[in-house]
């Protein structure tokens, strides 16, 4: 019985997980994969994953209200990355990335109202942000402490070496 209640537990951790960054089963699992070839804590490995996706920053520095509106915006085109135009929101990002609204995008009422609007909202420490030529950069990869409290990477790391 006791054993239902952890695996239960479980479960209700990565489906959580997955919730709050909007992936698919698939493509979580391989995040894992990948966090566990890594060195260090897969769990945390795991969580750094999921923080370093392209819509995650973009909601990060505060160019967007949601992760799935953040998805919206990369989906439509609507920022660089090193220069680079992205549409790709599972995009990983790692230290010295630069995240900037494209020249075209930056005329969209939605962006020319952002400035005011995202001065209210915090980002992290791991990232820095220009609000007045709509620019982010990834300094480095998030700590356990940076990232939100309420995963618990730990049972999703035990959910998938059972």
């Amino acid at each position: 019985m006791g054993r239902e209640s952890d695996y239960g537990r479980q479960l209700r951790a990565k489906q959580r997980a997955r919730r709050v960054y909007g992936v698919l089963e698939r493509q979580f699992r391989r995040y894992y994969e990948t966090a566990l070839g890594r060195r260090g804590l897969t769990g945390l490995n795991l969580l750094q994953i999921l923080e370093s996706r392209m819509d995650n920053v973009v909601y990060r520095l505060g160019f967007a209200t949601s992760r799935a509106q953040a998805r919206l915006l990369v989906t439509h085109g609507h920022f660089t990355v090193n220069g680079r135009r992205t549409d790709i929101p599972s995009m990983l990002l790692g230290p010295g990335d630069t995240v900037q609204v494209r020249e075209g995008s930056i005329q969209v009422p939605y962006f020319k109202a952002l400035g005011v609007e995202a001065e209210t909202r915090n980002f992290p420490a791991w990232l820095t942000r220009d609000l007045r030529n709509l620019v982010g950069t990834v300094e480095r990869l998030p700590e356990r402490a940076e990232i939100d409290g309420s995963l618990n990477e730990q049972l999703i790391v035990e959910y998938y070496s059972r």
